[in-house]
């Protein structure tokens, strides 16, 4: 792997110089986009608006519209919005790790201590695996200002993205019935239904099924072939009734 930041993470009067590495990758095919007529390749070119001739990337630069005219902004101006977030993940205050709604997570890193002395590393990593909390912290990661948590998966800190409270969109807007009556009995049945479905978390038990039948089809195709595709079972049943599906939930998951 390859680090994609540099700099130190620090609690306190504490200072630990780390590495940011990218915890995940995509699992979705790579598919190219092709001129439907010849299947020639799709490319996209950086073309100057004015000169209509493609642009270097090393040429091209980055600019704030004002007053009809564009301010160049380059690194060193990123960088002295905020130097200290720049080269600091500074945890502000530590928070309860399941208080943090999931709708406010993005994307995580794996940090990597940038010295010899790990000990306070391996401090933060088991304070905050006893405690049950998460750091809360801001740093500034490809020009971006960026909320994150820093907290423990087994023997390793994580940075975890999270996005800001403006970013989560407002639900005023859905049409969304508030004066539903629900009966006890079919709370009782859902109850029992989400009872009889549950099970310890494990992420390693699903695999991402679609791309390997995609890619079924894309190699039978190859071979001048049609893959056998797998039939949509439709869950239905005869009643309309809420508690009659309740119910009929129940017995099917008894004869799974």
């Amino acid at each position: 792997m390859r680090s994609i930041w540099k700099g130190s993470l620090g609690f306190g009067l504490v200072s630990i110089p780390v590495k940011l590495y990218s915890a995940v990758q995509k699992s979705t095919l790579d598919l190219d986009m092709l001129d439907g007529r010849d299947h020639a390749r799709i490319r996209f070119q950086r073309v100057n608006e004015n000169t209509h001739k493609e642009v270097p990337y090393d040429k091209i630069v980055k600019g704030y519209k004002l007053n009809d005219d564009y301010v160049v902004v380059d690194a060193k101006d990123f960088e002295d919005a905020a130097p200290e977030k720049s080269k600091v993940i500074e945890i502000e205050s530590f928070v309860e790790l399941d208080e943090v709604n999931p709708m406010f997570y993005e994307t995580s890193y794996y940090t990597e201590p940038d010295t010899k002395n790990n000990k306070a590393y391996a401090l933060l990593l088991k304070a905050l695996q006893q405690s049950k909390k998460a750091g809360l912290a801001r740093f500034v990661l490809r020009s971006t200002e960026s909320l994150c948590i820093v907290h423990p998966q087994e023997n390793v800190l994580v940075v975890t993205r999270i996005r800001f409270a403006e970013e989560i969109r407002d639900t005023d807007d859905l049409n969304i019935a508030k004066d539903v009556t629900v009966s006890k009995k079919e709370l009782d049945v859902g109850l029992a239904l989400i009872n009889q479905y549950a099970e310890k978390f494990d992420v390693s038990k699903y695999k991402d099924e679609y791309n390997g039948e995609l890619l079924k089809i894309i190699h039978a195709k190859a071979k001048g072939k049609r893959a056998t595709v797998k039939k949509l079972k439709p869950h239905k049943t005869k009643s309309d009734d809420l508690y009659d599906q309740l119910m009929s939930s129940l017995k099917v998951k008894k004869g799974a």
